[in-house]
């Protein structure tokens, strides 16, 4: 992750998602101007955080939606 994503992403929220229902093993995201941090919910907050652009979680997000990675 670069300094800049680190920074943002150091202040921002991180939120796990409403389906999870009160569970830990799940994935949890917090969202910037310009990144997303993606990381597993089991692992500590210092875990590692997987660091995309918004453009790119726009459009992976659209890529799940249309069932783009079903097999």
């Amino acid at each position: 992750m670069n300094d800049e994503a680190a920074q943002a992403l150091s202040r921002a929220t991180w939120r796990k998602s409403s389906h999870s229902q009160r569970q830990n093993n799940c994935v949890e995201i917090a969202t910037t101007a310009n990144w997303v941090g993606i990381r597993d919910s089991k692992l500590s907050i210092d875990g590692p955080i997987l660091t995309v652009t918004t453009a790119e979680w726009t459009a992976f997000t659209a890529g799940v939606k249309d069932n783009e990675f079903d097999l």
